[in-house]
């Protein structure tokens, strides 16, 4: 069955969805080990949340890069996912989905979530022909996802590491069995293009 052009894929259940993030392990530690971020976490900043657990891989280098060794999974709620979905701006102009670039701007600055689509990754982290969703969270929305969604908080920095392990030593069928169990993710129709205004479906 062929990959639709852009699809949000997750590990979920009833209620919850799993995301990805990398920090240094300054933070990371103490996020796993208390179920939330700490204090030194920035509520100021724009903070990204990756649904694919191999884009993260390949954003974070299994958790070797610099300032992201400490890869969490992060449990919201589907609720919470979904305001933001739906309360999104896609991240750059996209003729057809915008009335103008003026427009999108607008959009932009008012909307506390971004949505941008970015190529899957495989087990190698090459690049696949349809993409997967990276949603930026800002203003309202980071405090919302520090204070009300989040669920639970775990380290799967060594999980990051074994499956790297068995892409390395070319098990490829291993590293598939350790990966998460992601299935497209049944998202409301205007998250294909993240503007609310229209809702308008590519």
């Amino acid at each position: 069955m062929e990959e639709p052009q852009r699809r949000i894929r997750a590990l979920y259940d009833a209620s919850t969805i799993t995301v990805y993030q990398a920090y240094p392990p300054e933070i990371g530690i103490p996020a796993a080990r208390d179920g939330r971020f700490p204090a030194a976490w920035k509520r100021d900043r724009m903070t990204w949340i990756k649904p694919s657990f191999l884009w993260m891989m390949y954003r974070c280098g299994w958790g070797e890069k610099a300032g992201q060794k400490t890869v969490l999974a992060v449990e919201i709620t589907r609720d919470g996912f979904e305001w933001a979905l739906e309360h999104s701006c896609l991240s750059g102009f996209t003729p057809g989905a915008h009335a103008d670039r003026a427009t999108w701007q607008r959009q932009l600055r008012r909307a506390p979530a971004r949505v941008q689509w970015d190529p899957e990754r495989d087990l190698r982290l090459r690049a696949l022909p349809y993409r997967s969703l990276q949603l930026g969270l800002t203003g309202e929305a980071v405090r919302r996802y520090a204070d009300e969604w989040t669920v639970a908080v775990r380290d799967v920095t060594p999980l990051a590491h074994a499956v790297r392990a068995q892409v390395t030593g070319g098990d490829l069928d291993a590293a598939a069995g350790l990966l998460p169990a992601e299935r497209p993710y049944p998202a409301p129709p205007a998250a294909e293009f993240g503007c609310r205004s229209t809702g308008r479906v590519g």
